[in-house]
């Protein structure tokens, strides 16, 4: 399908110009351990910047700009808005391109399934529209839930996405999965769509997320989390994942190239809980790729080298995130790309 087609979902390594993030307070879940979730805030910031500007929405703006005093801030905006949260990439708008425009989707966030409160978050898309942050034209799609977080889009009118989690009863349950097609092809400007019905992560409160699981990349690329470990619980379910992974088709009928990740050693919190670290949360960039890390030299250079072979071109960087993990998300859940065309900053 021609990239220029009248209407399409951009893929996220297209004409990216700003990241929104969510700064952690005390009045969100991180309150217990809000230093060292800062200190991977600004690491995150601090490579954003270098090549991007970046959007902070917080209740109080003075405390992320008092913890950002040392780094350059001309490319950094900040936000007054309540928040509940900050998991941007799954409250943040979705842009579509239709006829030429850029469309600011506000689907409805009802924190992953009502697991959470999100009467804060689920605002905050409109909140910088309305404050003249981002332009083109504002479509209220507050009758449909969807996650950022949840779709994958390589910008020719295919998407990828899980089953388990689109077609969860506590989102859009009085639909049936072809009218959630059907929906989601209008509006998005779909041609295709692929369910990827197997796969998981222990300690995910996501329902799956496909942006934990398997990534579309560019030159028809699916790079996916693997594992090898028989002895693992979640071997089985990685496995059939890439099956299906291997049987699925472009948008003209082409096979994907796929890129296998490792998977972490298991991270487990204070309870003894699994926490869901992945290398498929990374986020793209102009000329980088931020690849979550997690203290595990040996699997973290295996990350870098096989996320290299995918984003020939880019410079694959790291960044700590075994913060992020302890509340069951990381680097791309925390993140929401703008394109450049649509930024009034």
């Amino acid at each position: 399908m021609d990239k220029d087609c009248s209407h399409r979902l951009p893929a996220e390594w297209e004409s990216t110009g700003a990241i929104l993030l969510s700064w952690p307070h005390s009045g969100t879940d991180w309150d217990y351990m809000l230093d060292e979730v800062t200190e991977c805030f600004v690491n995150i910031v601090t490579e954003i910047i270098k090549e991007e500007k970046v959007i902070i929405v917080a209740p109080n703006v003075e405390l992320p700009q008092s913890q950002l005093l040392h780094l350059d801030n001309s490319n950094i905006y900040y936000h007054t808005a309540l928040t509940n949260d900050t998991w941007a990439r799954d409250f943040g708008p979705i842009t579509t391109i239709e006829d030429g425009m850029f469309v600011m989707h506000d689907f409805q966030f009802n924190g992953w399934g009502l697991k959470f409160s999100s009467c804060y978050d689920n605002l905050i898309s409109r909140s910088i529209i309305n404050a003249g942050i981002i332009g083109g034209e504002y479509k209220n799609n507050l009758g449909f839930t969807l996650e950022g977080g949840s779709v994958e889009s390589d910008g020719k009118g295919l998407m990828l996405t899980t089953s388990e989690c689109l077609m969860s009863l506590n989102r859009n349950g009085d639909m049936s999965k072809a009218e959630v097609e059907a929906y989601l092809s209008r509006e998005l400007g779909l041609k295709k769509i692929l369910w990827l019905d197997h796969g998981y992560l222990a300690g995910d409160d996501t329902d799956s997320h496909i942006d934990t699981l398997a990534r579309l990349a560019p030159n028809d690329t699916i790079v996916y989390v693997g594992c090898d470990d028989e002895k693992d619980e979640h071997y089985t379910a990685l496995k059939k994942m890439k099956q299906q992974l291997e049987e699925f088709t472009t948008v003209d009928g082409s096979p994907f190239n796929l890129v296998e990740l490792p998977f972490p050693n298991a991270v487990y919190d204070e309870d003894g809980e699994r926490l869901p670290a992945t290398y498929a949360n990374f986020l793209i960039l102009k000329n980088t790729v931020l690849m979550p890390s997690y203290n595990q030299p040996e699997n973290d250079a295996l990350a870098i080298e096989r996320l290299q072979q995918a984003f020939p071109g880019y410079k694959i960087v790291a960044v700590d995130c075994n913060a992020l993990i302890k509340q069951h998300g990381s680097l791309h859940c925390v993140t929401m790309q703008l394109p450049k065309e649509i930024l009034s900053i």
